[in-house]
């Protein structure tokens, strides 16, 4: 071991290292310096409750080491102080045999038998350990019958008689064989009342067997499992039980301050005796020294317990040494003392009253030096501890002015801006202060107030109203409206700042977002080129430059019904209802060679039966990344929850791309339905769509639109959300106005989202309410707008326009290489456009607009004539 990393030199930078004292006393032990080890064992001790383990380790060597009737007296409080650590069985049962040892002496069986008892009472209901002490108890009495003169005979008789039948009164593990025992053992049978509560205990036995076989099969600590078991006895309400599986729950969650807590609270209200109410408590806050609340319950039982006042105060500097873990924690522990000390003080007598003063200024320069060198704040922001002081001050000392120079230390600490401190302080002047004053703060709240400063001007008016002259009212009139329109003019610019930074962010968003997607584009865009640059110099180092290239024939192939294609797979077409590709020209020698020799030639998977082929067993998955590695094996994976997945089939171009989306063909009709709720689930950053496969062939009216488009009175529209807002941001602002039953945040097909939600609520009353309080309010320094649900209706995107129309009568023409020209304009005649009245009905997200249609197409050739002819 490096000196460095030596125990002792470890503790002497810090003595507060659990790990550190256990390796130094295994180190002494082995080598066997006793005395020292007592000295490190001692000094642990002092520190921290010890374990079962060391203790006996303890407690073993220190029995060894016994030579004379001194020694056996350390050795009686050495296990004092371990049976008050934890309540240990195993440690009680030592200790009743070591006591036995001393039997000879004088008064040595009444020792034993005192011992023994004390055992009974600690561990004696301990279900699984605690027959053992009853055992030990009863062969000790049955050796002493041994030894009794005759005429005492019969008093010993009755002595074990007394253990047999409160023994079987207690439910034990394997109770069944000391009835059994006490059968052969008593002369005249066991009786009928002893036999009754063996009958009992055995009930209560059964009711606590699923509980201990829990804690026999778990893992340690076992906290669930003793949580369950403490709940299940405190129902029982037997306080001896409840007492005993609290014990036994410590021993193994010692460092649990919950558990603690829970237990110490059952005492005080409970059982209310002092000594074991204040062992409880001092061994808490030994275990968990950290937990401020431990030590404020501990004092509060000494004063109710009547501990003396050196007592208490000794306890609380323990406190103020035990390294809270935030500053809030000192502030609490300080204003529990206090209040100690103020219950002590009689008014009428300065002592008491002195020595309140003087802790009421040691705790705040305890907080302002220590507290705020340690965390950089006081923990007493709301200056608690000084606002109690002046109320004593003014209730009790009937000293104003003392009262006042606290609050003016108050408000100088950064409060002058909260309302409700002025008040306070008005309050505390009103109650006991004179009008004058009462006027002089009313009048500085005004000047000062920053968060509620109709509220505080409000106030000033009634008080006027009251108390005050004319010209009292004219002042506090001219003051407070040059207060309110100077905070409506600042609130009116921070308004407009916030609108302008949310515009900046939507605008920086949208900048970014179209970065992105330009990104993206180009980077596939490049792919797709290195792609097809690659597949071209195969072909021609095996064709040659003069033949002409069978990719490049396939290209113009695709080319011819690509956009016959993709506009079919945007409607959800079936499975297998996509058009045959146009027939091949007669391929030459090799080709099918170089074809399988392309980077992930066109992959499909093999066709299924035409038995097979069903579309109300299918579903199509559109939305996903065109990068997306092994689509087919990671649909499969997605899916296989849902039922059977009998295929797979990705789609790719002619290059081998996938074109993100597929389809999935299940055994069954029934999984379709499972893996129709894994729409919108993200696959690698997006949303992925999931719908039935519908051939548009044969139902071209089928829609797929899982949202309801009228009115809805118990869902709500939120608009104007920030980007970052998360489902449960928005459930906790939705919540506080009914009951919210789902949340849906509109997203667009990359998953980004819009800034646009809808929200359902239980009832029509709930949303109405929600519309009222939150339409206009802020979320991250983002205005929301809120109103009923009613979303824009979907036939409006299925009306066509009219150049779509009359484009629908006419072959597609080819767009050259830069899109759509502008000089393509439709030449249908104005006079065959009206408008249409706009939409009565407001819907969310809409603008109402009058929109172009088209007349009646049956005109004769003279009507046209007529219409052209008017023009």
């Amino acid at each position: 071991m490096k000196p460095s990393s030596h125990p002792n030199i470890l503790l002497s930078i810090n003595a507060f290292d659990y790990n550190c004292h256990v390796d130094l006393i295994k180190l002494l032990r082995q080598e066997g310096k006793l005395h020292r080890l007592r000295k490190a064992r001692q000094k642990m001790s002092e520190l921290f409750p010890l374990t079962e383990e060391i203790w006996l380790d303890w407690l073993k060597d220190e029995i060894r080491l016994t030579e004379d009737e001194s020694d056996r007296e350390k050795v009686y409080e050495l296990f004092e102080r371990a049976v008050k650590d934890y309540m240990c069985p195993e440690i009680w049962l030592e200790y009743v045999q070591y006591s036995i040892g001393g039997m000879g002496a004088q008064g040595g069986i009444e020792r034993v038998r005192s011992i023994f008892e004390r055992a009974l009472t600690a561990v004696g209901l301990h279900m699984t350990k605690g027959a053992s002490i009853w055992e030990a108890y009863r062969e000790f009495e049955i050796v002493i019958l041994s030894t009794e003169q005759q005429e005492l005979l019969n008093a010993q008789l009755e002595r074990i008689h007394t253990l047999f039948r409160r023994q079987l009164a207690v439910p034990l593990m394997d109770m069944e064989g000391t009835y059994a025992e006490y059968s052969d053992w008593a002369d005249d049978g066991v009786p009928e009342t002893v036999t009754h509560q063996y009958r009992r205990a055995l009930q209560q036995l059964e009711k606590c067997k699923p509980f201990e076989e829990a804690l026999l099969v778990s893992e340690p600590p076992k906290l669930a499992e003793y949580q369950a078991y403490i709940d299940f006895e405190m129902k029982e309400g037997d306080p001896a039980r409840v007492q005993i599986i609290f014990e036994r729950a410590l021993a193994e969650n010692c460092l649990v301050p919950d558990l603690w807590i829970k237990y110490t609270m059952y005492l005080d209200r409970q059982l209310k005796i002092k000594d074991l109410v204040l062992s409880a408590h001092e061994r808490a806050v030994r275990n968990c020294p950290w937990t401020m609340g431990l030590w404020k319950s501990y004092l509060l039982a000494l004063e109710r317990h009547g501990a003396d006042h050196q007592t208490v105060t000794d306890v609380f500097e323990k406190a103020l040494n035990a390294g809270f873990i935030q500053a809030a924690d000192y502030v609490e522990i300080w204003q529990s003392n206090l209040d100690y000390l103020r219950r002590r003080v009689d008014f009428k007598w300065s002592r008491e009253l002195d020595e309140l003063r003087a802790a009421f200024a040691r705790s705040l320069d305890y907080l302002k030096e220590d507290v705020k060198e340690r965390f950089s704040e006081s923990g007493d922001l709301s200056c608690i501890i000084m606002q109690i002081w002046a109320r004593i001050e003014a209730l009790h000392c009937k000293n104003m002015q003392k009262a006042r120079e606290l609050w003016d230390s108050i408000m100088t600490k950064g409060n002058a801006k909260y309302a409700n401190m002025w008040l306070e302080y008005y309050n505390l002047e009103r109650s006991y202060g004179d009008a004058v004053h009462c006027r002089k703060a009313l009048h500085r709240a005004v000047q000062c107030t920053s968060d509620y400063p109709e509220h505080v001007c409000d106030v000033l008016l009634n008080f006027e109203r009251v108390e005050g002259s004319l010209e009292d009212w004219d002042a506090a009139v001219q003051k407070t409206e040059t207060k309110l329109n100077r905070v409506n003019e600042q609130r009116v610019a921070e308004k407009e700042a916030v609108l302008a930074r949310q515009e900046e962010e939507k605008a920086e968003h949208r900048r970014k977002a179209k970065a992105d997607k330009k990104a993206q584009k180009k980077s596939q865009k490049t792919d797709r080129a290195g792609d097809k640059r690659k597949a071209e110099d195969e072909y021609e180092e095996e064709w040659g430059e003069d033949e002409e290239l069978p990719s490049k024939r396939l290209r113009g192939e695709e080319d011819f019904g690509s956009t016959a294609k993709e506009e079919h797979m945007e409607t959800e077409s079936g499975l297998f209802s996509r058009r045959a590709p146009p027939p091949r020209k007669t391929e030459p020698p090799g080709f099918r060679k170089n074809q399988q020799g392309l980077s992930e030639a066109p992959r499909q998977p093999q066709d299924i039966s035409k038995e097979q082929r069903k579309d109300e067993e299918c579903v199509f998955v559109s939305n996903l990344p065109f990068n997306l590695e092994d689509p087919e094996g990671k649909m499969r994976t997605l899916f296989q929850g849902c039922g059977t997945v009998q295929q797979v089939r990705p789609i790719f171009t002619a290059k081998g791309v996938f074109k993100g989306y597929c389809y999935v063909q299940f055994e069954d009709r029934l999984a379709v339905s499972e893996a129709l709720k894994l729409d919108r689930q993200e696959v690698d950053g997006r949303p992925m769509f999931v719908s039935p496969c519908v051939d548009k062939n044969k139902n071209p009216d089928f829609k797929v639109f899982k949202y309801k488009t009228a009115m809805e009175k118990h869902k709500i529209f939120i608009s104007g959300l920030p980007y970052s807002c998360t489902k449960e941001t928005l459930e906790d602002l939705c919540k506080q106005h009914g009951t919210v039953k789902t949340i849906r945040l509109v997203t667009n097909r990359s998953g980004k989202p819009k800034g646009l939600a809808y929200v359902e609520y239980e009832n029509e009353a709930q949303a109405s309410q929600a519309v009222l309080k939150m339409d206009g309010t802020m979320l991250e320094n983002f205005t929301i707008s809120v109103a009923i649900s009613n979303p824009p209706s979907r036939k409006m995107e299925d009306k066509a326009a009219p150049s779509r129309i009359l484009g629908a009568a006419m072959l597609r023409q080819p767009q050259g290489a830069r899109g759509k020209g502008r000089t393509q304009i439709s030449l249908l005649p104005r006079s065959l456009y009206r408008q249409s009245a706009p939409d009565a009905k407001a819907e969310n997200g809409t603008v109402s607009a009058p929109h172009a249609t088209v007349t009646d197409g049956s005109l004769s050739n003279e009507d046209f004539a007529k219409m052209l002819l008017k023009k």
